[in-house]
């Protein structure tokens, strides 16, 4: 089964694609989509959808896990993301992919046992998960293929209703 994990931003959004057999994890891809920062936004958020829906038409994930927004500070830029955040959610409905969500801290308890470890700490039990020696790559990227992990140990509870 392919697990396509993304970190959402306006001008970076990172995407990660694992695939899982049983109980092993394998690394097939990971990159970023890029959006100008001199279009106005409704362009921008319209080519994260275009670039999100061919990259879900090339590989037909069976999961997608996003990670949730998490922000102190900056109110105008979480705004942003928010809004690029909601294109991607829209897109991958469109899909009928199942979406899996996930705070950061949650992303980083999963991979690492802690929900207050640095970048370093999750990129280098990304890379042991997946049986890397390194991962290279835009920071966006490696954290949407911690997502993508995340969501390959979750399992979905159904209810008895």
């Amino acid at each position: 089964m392919l697990i396509l994990g993304i970190d959402p931003g306006l001008a970076t959004t990172g995407w990660g694609v694992i695939e899982q057999d049983k109980i092993r994890l394998r690394y097939v891809d990971h990159g970023v989509f890029s959006t100008k920062a001199g279009l106005p936004l409704p362009e921008r958020l319209l080519d994260i959808s275009k670039q999100l829906e061919r990259l879900l038409a090339q590989l037909k994930p069976a999961r997608v896990a996003v990670e949730e927004l998490f922000f102190a500070k900056n109110t105008k830029t979480a705004m942003l993301v928010s809004q690029a955040r909601g294109v991607i959610l829209a897109t991958i409905a469109q899909r009928g992919c199942e979406l899996l969500e996930f705070t950061p801290l949650q992303i980083k308890q999963a991979l690492t046992g802690f929900g207050r470890a640095d970048k370093k700490q999750v990129e280098k039990m990304t890379s042991v998960i997946l049986g890397m020696k390194q991962l290279k790559g835009p920071d966006d990227a490696i954290d949407a293929l911690a997502a993508a992990i995340c969501a390959a140990h979750t399992v979905k509870v159904k209810s008895k209703q």
